[in-house]
């Protein structure tokens, strides 16, 4: 139910758990508690219910899927004109094009759609499941502490400050999170030797009309067809290329993407939005943990944009979270063992992905498993299937660097140098 800042409210009236943020994660975390019968609150700092996040690649990776499913969002998603992100990858190498088996199943997939679309969908989902209270305009300023630990929150409305009690405080509140610097919880930061420029066009002519990545060495670039016909297209240079891109923004964005390898033709489409981005995008890590206080999304973790993997793993957080915590958060088990459990689980199924973002956003070359990997993509189906999965996130670092694996990619390649040197 939403509860506008205007809304007069009792404070002592205890929730569950409070969530602050109610956009993907924060939204996402709310529905899943409830259902299994914890009462939410979730707050929002904005008191518009369309609102959304701007700068972001519009794009859900596979792991995704089983969480949008699970939520219910997949017909409301494909309803909205959503597309599905299937893409084609540029490398030195030639281009990577992951394709289906002749006889086996369809390539996992999720799907591009705008945050203008996304937010306010999933956030009225959030406020028609029973048991979560949508608390717009609410903005929280402090944490509630007893004895060593969280046990609320303290938010500013247009009406003065409230103060919310539960059990449990969930920040889903972005890279910058408020929850997660009033529970003093560090951050762990990697720089980002890489700038991000983005725009969104109409009828952006595409090959296959799937998304494409431009793997450039150390630049990037990518551009993923969404809904209505919109295409979000991004640059992410090296920064040593910063000052001379920013004297003439639009001009240097324009001749980045037509000297891109079979660049998009951006003089046929119509830009919709002015070219937005940052300068200075650097990974987070914390601990998604303490004493009563859990961080889901961007908020634990925020990684290199390039990947794209943002929105995924705000999905998935959410999805953890809800399965270890809800039975203690409604106060039938032992929270701090439930937090522990979640804590588990993020660190397993996202500390090694991180660790090579942060390692690729220092804008280095390809190291020799990359170039292994990469090369044998580019030429061989079964390895761009293998390499599908784990950019779509399904796999891990090492099961895509598994023994198997490596030995096929070596295999494939000494039989290209071979044929090579043959044609010669």
């Amino acid at each position: 139910m939403t509860k506008p800042e205007s809304a007069g409210y009792d404070d002592d009236y205890r929730y569950d758990v409070v969530i602050s943020g109610a956009s993907l994660a924060g939204s996402a975390a709310a529905i899943l508690l409830a259902r299994r019968g914890v009462r939410v609150a979730l707050l929002e700092r904005r008191s518009d219910p369309e609102a959304y996040k701007a700068l972001c690649t519009h794009s859900l990776t596979a792991n995704a899927y089983p969480v949008l499913d699970e939520l219910g969002l997949i017909p409301a998603i494909e309803k909205a004109g959503a597309v599905r992100n299937d893409a084609r990858w540029y490398t030195r190498w030639g281009w990577i094009e992951p394709r289906a088996a002749p006889a086996g199943p369809e390539l996992p997939y999720a799907y591009n759609i705008r945050r203008s679309t996304l937010d306010p969908l999933i956030r009225s989902h959030a406020a028609k499941t029973a048991g979560v209270d949508l608390l717009l305009g609410h903005q929280v300023t402090g944490l509630v502490r007893e004895a060593g630990r969280t046990v609320g929150v303290r938010s500013s409305t247009p009406q003065g400050e409230r103060e919310i009690r539960a059990r449990l405080v969930v920040g889903a509140d972005g890279k910058d999170s408020a929850v997660a610097k009033f529970a003093e919880v560090p951050a762990r930061r990697y720089e980002n030797a890489r700038f991000g420029y983005l725009a969104h066009f109409r009828n952006l002519p595409l090959r296959d009309g799937i998304g494409h990545v431009w793997f450039l060495e150390p630049d990037m670039a990518y551009a993923f067809p969404n809904e209505d016909g919109v295409t979000v297209l991004a640059v992410l240079p090296d920064k040593k290329r910063l000052p001379a891109f920013r004297e003439d923004l639009e001009g240097s964005f324009l001749a980045f993407v037509r000297d891109l390898p079979e660049a998009p033709s951006i003089d046929s489409a119509e830009r919709i939005t002015k070219i937005t981005g940052t300068v200075n995008y650097p990974l987070h890590s914390r601990k998604p943990t303490a004493p009563g206080v859990a961080l889901i999304g961007d908020a634990a973790l925020t990684s290199d944009p390039l990947w794209g993997v943002g929105c995924g793993w705000a999905l998935e957080s959410a999805q953890w979270l809800a399965q270890a915590v809800a039975s203690a958060a409604s106060g039938q088990g032992d929270l701090d063992r439930s937090l522990a459990m979640y804590a588990r689980r993020h660190r397993r199924r996202l500390r090694g992905h991180q660790f090579l973002a942060a390692d690729f956003a220092t804008a280095r070359p390809f190291n020799p498993l990359e170039r292994l990997m990469y090369a044998a993509a580019a030429r061989d189906e079964s390895v761009a299937r293998h390499m599908h999965r784990f950019a779509s996130r399904l796999i891990g670092p090492l099961r895509f660097l598994n023994p198997v694996a490596v030995a096929k990619a070596s295999a494939v390649n000494i039989k290209h140098r071979g044929a090579t040197a043959r044609s010669l």
